[in-house]
């Protein structure tokens, strides 16, 4: 069975987990600088089948665009047009950074550790794709 990507875009660093091959666990798989991202994923979906990709939708409390919506919409643009054969989802990323901090906290790490943002994005991914195969799974 292919996997499911989630992407949690940023300006500088992009987070990105990946479901196992029976689509059941969320798994952190890295943090790369948001330039790469295209070129990333050519070569990840190159040696990996990827059914879907899911992207977190940056939202304010009231549901309006934050500032990094406008870049969320052009990233999505190029995913689109590099990989068409691939159907991307937006999901609400509303809070999961802020549950990243807390399962880091969680999870005893130092806070040299907690400091280190590309962790931050990393964990706020997999949180993206966990709650997507959960509410997928309703």
């Amino acid at each position: 069975m292919p996997r499911i990507l989630a992407i949690d875009y940023g300006l500088k660093r992009t987070g990105i987990a990946v479901t196992d091959p029976l689509q059941i666990i969320a798994t952190g798989l890295t943090t790369i600088e948001s330039p790469q991202l295209i070129a990333f994923l050519q070569t990840y979906i190159a040696k990996e089948t990827v059914e879907k990709i899911i992207i977190g939708d940056p939202r304010n409390l009231d549901d309006s665009d934050t500032h990094a919506t406008p870049l969320v919409l052009k990233i999505i643009e190029k995913i689109k047009k590099t990989f068409p054969a691939i159907p991307v989802e937006t999901v609400d990323e509303r809070y999961t950074s802020k549950m990243a901090k807390q399962a880091m906290l969680d999870m005893g790490m130092k806070k040299k550790q907690r400091r280190d943002k590309a962790v931050v994005d990393q964990i706020a991914a997999t949180i993206i794709l966990q709650e997507y195969l959960q509410a997928r799974d309703l």
